[in-house]
């Protein structure tokens, strides 16, 4: 069995900046079913994936439950095993539940937080080749400086889920 449900495509979503959180104009998406997850060792098979389309700096954790955004980099969150309900796009943004096969790919600037999840809940994150991932948070002065940092990520050059000609790669650009 294929380890990427064939033909997917994710759902796309767009926050504005609240004030506290920038977010990004790109879209924030997510693939829901994506993974065939039913075996052993699901983190294996996402962590296979997200680095053969050429996404490192891999983690093993949960969401944390307190409100932050990622302003150096982009993120993507595969879910191994449970499930949890996400705020994404920061205090204003969109409560979804995502469970085990589910992955979400954040553009840098999007805020996210936990609300809560199932005892089971095992994330993969990972980020595209460029600068290591800080944790920031929504404070007045944090939020001025994203505002220059987040336009200055890279682009990835591929999807994490579907690789170079991914939905992603068609989704996420900048005006010239």
């Amino acid at each position: 069995m294929p380890v990427v449900s064939e033909d997917i495509e994710p759902l796309a979503f767009t926050f504005a900046d609240d004030g506290s959180v920038p977010n990004n104009p790109m879209p924030f998406l997510v693939y829901k079913g994506a993974i065939n997850v039913d075996n052993e060792h699901p983190e294996k098979t996402i962590e296979g994936l997200f680095g053969a389309n050429g996404w490192g700096e891999m983690w093993r954790n949960g969401v944390y439950d307190f409100l932050h955004y990622h302003a150096t980099v982009h993120e993507v969150l595969g879910i191994a095993r449970g499930h949890a309900r996400v705020r994404f796009g920061g205090n204003r943004g969109k409560e979804i539940e995502i469970a085990a096969g589910d992955v979400a790919i954040l553009p840098a600037g999007t805020g996210h937080q936990c609300l809560s999840a199932s005892r089971d809940f095992s994330v993969v994150g990972a980020y595209p080749p460029g600068p290591k991932m800080h944790v920031t948070l929504p404070t007045p002065e944090n939020h001025r400086k994203a505002l220059t940092t987040i336009p200055a990520v890279e682009l990835p050059k591929t999807d994490p889920v579907m690789g170079k000609d991914g939905p992603l790669v068609r989704l996420w650009s900048r005006p010239d």
